[in-house]
């Protein structure tokens, strides 16, 4: 027979045994479920990034290939001017609906149109009546078509559409605007823009630019651009 020393021996040798495998599949437990835990967040985070992110636009190079010619909108006034004929000479609005009237012309199509392709047309409209008729056209007040307007929407200081200016850049927008609200997630603005016909999204840094003076966040408009302004989540 085993002495008592020997089995007490035995005994706790079994005790420390069973105390490792428990402390073994306890650590695998935990590492298990922290694998599981890490798993879900990387699929969350996949999920979210693949949704969210928006390509960043290039810094304003300060010398955008923007140039274009301004074309007559409905609200412009515009001032006609035919050479030797000062009868017919005369200042008149474009109404809503794009057309023109004036005297010996009668709704005439004006929006859309460059002062030069518009002169151009009255000329031949007034062939009819003069001979040889020279006009110009001089456009007043500058509404421009929507195509041309610049639009900011959400959490701008003030909110608006505004015609867009050769070369102008979103510091310059951001200026007309007054900036951005304190509720604003400036850094998370977007930029539409319509490209080959299709619609783009493209991330903005508006608390950089403004608030944080890094002028890399300083990108080139183009017309048509509209700004989104989301308001942060406190």
């Amino acid at each position: 027979m085993p002495s008592a020393g020997g089995a007490n021996l035995f005994r706790l040798t079994a005790i420390m045994k069973e105390r490792i495998v428990m402390v073994n599949l306890l650590k695998s437990a935990r590492l298990a479920s922290l694998l599981g835990a890490l798993s879900g967040v990387l699929v969350l985070t996949g999920c979210a990034s693949q949704g969210d992110v928006h390509p960043e636009l290039p810094t304003a190079s300060g010398d955008a290939e923007n140039s274009t010619r301004y074309r007559v909108a409905p609200g412009d006034s515009v001032q006609i001017f035919v050479w030797r004929n000062p009868e017919v000479s005369t200042s008149v609005p474009v109404r809503p609906d794009g057309l023109l009237t004036a005297p010996l012309l009668e709704e005439i199509p004006a929006a859309g149109k460059t002062p030069a392709e518009l002169a151009r047309d009255l000329e031949a409209e007034l062939s009819t009546y003069l001979r040889d008729p020279l006009v110009t056209v001089i456009v007043n007040g500058f509404v421009g078509t929507f195509r041309e307007q610049i639009r900011i929407l959400g959490e701008a200081t003030s909110p608006q559409a505004m015609l867009y200016n050769d070369s102008m850049t979103l510091l310059d927008v951001m200026i007309r605007t007054g900036g951005i609200t304190d509720f604003a997630d400036g850094n998370n603005a977007k930029l539409i823009r319509l490209v080959d016909g299709n619609q783009e999204q493209f991330r903005l840094r508006l608390n950089d630019l403004i608030r944080d003076g890094d002028i890399s966040a300083n990108v080139d408009m183009r017309p048509g651009d509209v700004i989104i302004i989301p308001e942060a989540w406190f």
